[in-house]
């Protein structure tokens, strides 16, 4: 019997260690993608001035004027530090959690999300990025790893096309892989193609060009059935403030089913704080 406990006691051990070890191959990579995406930020970008919007729909041309200031430097990559709430749940039971995030984002290659959450003694942490998504319970059990195919870098796609709205307007100037087209007197649809993959975003502004809220038709199997499909994604903005020139929203509410009877807004997320870190950033990401 000693000989038992003792046999159990080391396979215990030695599945505590792996899995400890594998965790920090999640963090690492973590890092080296956050440092991958800071090294993307363009060194001497060029300054915002008006001109840059000519042609353009006139709600976007508002929404411009309103979080780009004239002769601001035109970072494309942000890194936005958050806390708020996480749903675990559904509509019905959000099971709402704590959360505290950190964020680079560098549309149109990529994004991290890293965080952590809990309710109680309830720890969950991990990351998402358009190529994973990897939580663990109590910083130990693996509950979620999902990724690598083409459903999940579509739906990342979606979000992070959006996500640019709000935190890092300077990418979705019209150029290459980027339109806006007009929807109505307050709302322009902009246009991302990339690698393959292509996402339209309504954006409606208020009168001074403040973005109110994002939708879109997001690539998801956030439904009953479990099944990729487009349905609607979208959010509300608000609670401005300037971060080197951008002016942004702090306050974010998002989730699927946006306009919906169903809408579960299961994202609800206080900015921190807002950086546009330089390239050399990616020897010290965190």
């Amino acid at each position: 019997m000693k000989i038992f406990f003792l046999i159990l006691l080391i396979l215990l051990v030695a599945v505590t260690v792996a899995l400890w070890f594998w965790r920090q191959a999640d963090d690492t990579a973590d890092r080296a993608a956050m440092a991958k995406l800071a090294a993307l930020q363009p060194a001497s970008p060029q300054r915002f001035d008006l001109s840059l919007l000519d042609g353009l729909p006139e709600p976007a041309q508002r929404y411009f004027r309103y979080t780009i200031q004239p002769g601001t430097p035109l970072y494309t990559v942000a890194r936005i530090s958050m806390n708020g709430k996480f749903a675990m749940g559904n509509r019905e039971s959000p099971d709402y959690m704590a959360m505290q995030a950190t964020q680079m984002l560098a549309m149109p290659e990529g994004f991290i999300w890293k965080m952590s959450a809990n309710r109680g003694l309830l720890r969950i942490s991990g990351s998402d990025t358009e190529q994973w998504t990897r939580f663990w319970l109590m910083g130990l059990l693996p509950v979620a790893r999902m990724g690598g195919d083409p459903d999940h870098t579509r739906s990342a796609f979606g979000r992070y096309v959006a996500e640019a709205v709000f935190w890092s307007p300077a990418a979705l100037l019209p150029g290459p892989g980027v339109a806006w087209r007009l929807v109505d007197v307050n709302t322009a649809r902009v246009i991302v193609r990339h690698e393959g993959m292509e996402q339209a975003v309504d954006v409606v502004v208020a009168e001074d060009g403040r973005p109110l809220q994002v939708s879109f038709d997001r690539w998801s199997n956030a439904n009953p059935e479990k099944v990729h499909r487009l349905q609607p994604f979208g959010g509300f903005l608000s609670e401005f403030r300037e971060f080197q020139g951008f002016l942004l929203p702090t306050r974010v509410e998002a989730g699927n089913f946006f306009a919906t009877d169903d809408y579960f807004p299961f994202f609800i997320a206080q900015v921190t704080g807002v950086e546009f870190p330089g390239p050399d950033t990616a020897k010290h990401p965190e």
